[in-house]
């Protein structure tokens, strides 16, 4: 990344050692390796979240292609059955039109409803001579 080799290393630590001395440079150079290990663990969270949102991109367009293949198999039997079933229509409304034409039209009679019959037992006639009793 950075193309630093061996000898640049070298000179940035003996740089290091007559700025800061011997006291203060191993504190630096913890804080330093702390910060770089931050760094390197930020770019890769970043770049795994960035490969999650890649593969689960390429999920999506997966299913939507998966998803049209189903729904195109689906439309064209759909509308295999729609032009079976027209042409079906098609030779049944001939076949009914064909004897229609041939014959007169015919007359349906409607059946009147019949009216209930009425058996009436001896003790009801009896009851329906007498007069209410009207003692109370």
């Amino acid at each position: 990344m950075f193309d630093i080799g061996f000898v640049e290393l070298l000179i940035c630590g003996v740089i290091a050692l007559l700025v800061l001395g011997p006291e203060r440079l191993p504190t630096a150079a913890r804080a330093a390796g702390r910060w770089i290990g931050g760094a390197r663990r930020m770019v890769s969270q970043f770049s795994s979240e960035l490969d999650r949102q890649l593969k689960a991109e390429e999920l999506r367009e997966e299913l939507r292609k998966a998803g049209d293949v189903g729904l195109d198999d689906v439309q064209k039997s759909v509308r295999g059955a729609l032009d079976e079933a027209k042409k079906y229509e098609h030779m049944i409304l001939s076949d009914d039109e064909k004897p229609a034409q041939r014959s007169a039209p015919a007359t349906r009679r409607v059946a009147e409803p019949a009216e209930p019959e009425i058996k009436h037992n001896e003790d009801s006639q009896k009851h329906q001579d007498s007069p209410p009793d009207n003692r109370s």
